[in-house]
């Protein structure tokens, strides 16, 4: 049996997990359920990570990974993101997928070349090798393409310099989602998109970096993340 603050911590990480493919900072949850201090965010975690209901992973910052869910609180609609721990391009396995399901429904996608977390860089044009990623973390449906990540501007959404973030292509993004971004057509950058009124905030995930924010004929959303493969 769950608390309500701890039902409530674990319906907001799941909610996450399912949006943006990493789960929320310490200080999101703390705001999420209006507590004072992040050390009561750790007692809940540490429940529920007794509780079996969340798994920890190791040397990861920010790694949470939902191990089940209580009655009654059935997963929300849509796709839900991987994260893919290994080198690549090479297939890799998730935790919870079997090496056979990765064998039988692995799809080759083409990386774009790197996508800056950080300052933008030039625009993506090329394909510069392909990697192997399961059909479960393509389950949304639509054209896919992988970009490595080159920075530590979304560090703290759990993206990392050097990891491949699978990109489902599309042209619009609700506010709070990971986006590709075209700046002006010549760079491109993986941030936080949101609209505020006819402008578009590009926000990173590091207080190091500033928010940018331009008219909203300036940027051209190219994707959202989906997942991303983690490369040690």
């Amino acid at each position: 049996m769950l608390t309500k603050k701890q039902r409530d911590l674990l319906e907001f990480i799941h909610k996450r997990l399912q949006k943006d493919g990493v789960p929320p900072s310490f200080d999101e949850m703390k705001d999420a359920l209006d507590l004072r201090s992040k050390s009561g965010i750790h007692r809940l975690i540490t429940a529920l990570e007794e509780r079996g209901f969340i798994r920890r992973l190791a040397h990861r910052a920010r790694a949470i990974e939902i191990v089940k869910l209580p009655d009654g609180m059935a997963p929300p609609r849509g796709f839900e993101p991987k994260v893919i721990d290994g080198p690549h391009p090479s297939p890799s396995q998730p935790a919870n997928v079997t090496a056979n399901d990765v064998q039988m429904h692995a799809r080759e996608l083409p990386v774009m070349g790197q996508i800056a977390a950080g300052v933008p860089i030039e625009a993506i044009s090329h394909v510069h090798h392909h990697v192997a990623v399961p059909g479960q973390m393509l389950k949304s449906g639509g054209q896919h393409y992988a970009l490595e990540v080159k920075g530590d501007s979304m560090i703290e959404a759990g993206i990392n310099n050097g990891d491949v973030v699978i990109i489902r292509e599309t042209a619009t993004a609700d506010n709070g989602d990971i986006v590709v971004a075209l700046i002006e057509d010549q760079e491109a950058t993986l941030k936080k998109f949101y609209r505020k009124g006819d402008s578009i905030a590009l926000e990173a995930a590091n207080p190091a970096y500033e928010t940018r924010v331009l008219p909203s004929d300036k940027v051209n959303v190219q994707g959202r993340l989906v997942g991303l493969i983690r490369n040690y």
